[in-house]
This record gives C-alpha cells, structure tokens and sequence, in this order.
C-alpha cells in the first residue's frame, strides 16, 4: 500500500487563517481540507469544465454550470446510440453542448471507479426511496 508522502508549504499567512477557518467551520482538519483541496484543483486542471459540489451525499464532480458527472454518464449509457452519436443524443436530452457531454465523459475515462460508485449510490437511494413508497401505498390501501 502506498505511503502518503509528507510535503511542506509557504503560503501567505491571510491564506493560512482562511484555510484554517475554513477547515473548523467544516470540521475538517487543515491537512485533509488542503488535500481536497489540491487533489480537486489538479482533476480541474486536468478537466477544465468540471468543478466539485458539496451535498449531503459529499462532494462530487460535475459540469461548470451544468448536472453532476454521473448524470450525463447515465443519460450516456442509456441512449440508443454509441460512439459520437451517443454523445450527440446525450446532449440533446442534456440540454447540453456536445462539448459538454465529452468533457464528462473524458473525466468518466479517468475516474471510471468514482462515477461507478456515484451512481450506485444514486441507485440505491432510488430503490430505498421506491421501497418506502411501496410500502406507505401498501398502509394505505
């Protein structure tokens, strides 16, 4: 298993008592808030287009402007056409450029395993949603 590495940092120090302040407000230590921090900058510099959203599920990446990454790649696996016209279709049902939907797409390439868990995540609300719902029905037949 791979060991994290220890670096060291000179930041201004305006900059240090917002990192700080923002880690306690977020009950995150400075170390894992800096982390995130970094991580997500480089995925964003790697994608432009894709920023990080909080929600009460966590943090997930998504189109500037735009839905979530695992929701353009659902709409992508769901469509009846592959290739360029897979995208093309996508974006039309998006509301979205073709532009758009390869740029979720190309950040889905990367990160195939963190989309996957999005979206099995978001499947398995869904079914614990459906299921309570069945059984409100059932309590009011």
């Amino acid at each position: 298993m791979p060991r994290d590495a220890m670096i060291s940092i000179r930041m201004p120090e305006e900059t240090r008592e917002q990192l700080e302040a923002t880690a306690e407000a977020r009950g995150e230590t400075r170390s894992a808030l800096t982390q995130r921090y970094i991580d997500e900058g480089l995925r964003m510099d790697r994608h432009p287009g894709i920023v990080f959203r909080p929600g009460p599920a966590g943090r997930r990446p998504g189109l500037a402007g735009g839905p979530d990454v695992w929701e353009v790649v659902r709409v992508v696996r769901n469509v009846e056409t592959r290739g360029d016209g897979a995208i093309a279709e996508a974006a039309s049902w998006l509301g979205l450029s073709a532009t758009q939907v390869r740029i979720a797409m190309e950040y889905y390439a990367d990160y195939p395993a963190e989309i996957d868990a999005w979206l099995a995540k978001v499947d398995a609300q869904a079914a614990e949603a459906e299921e309570l719902f069945r059984r409100r029905q059932e309590v009011l037949r």
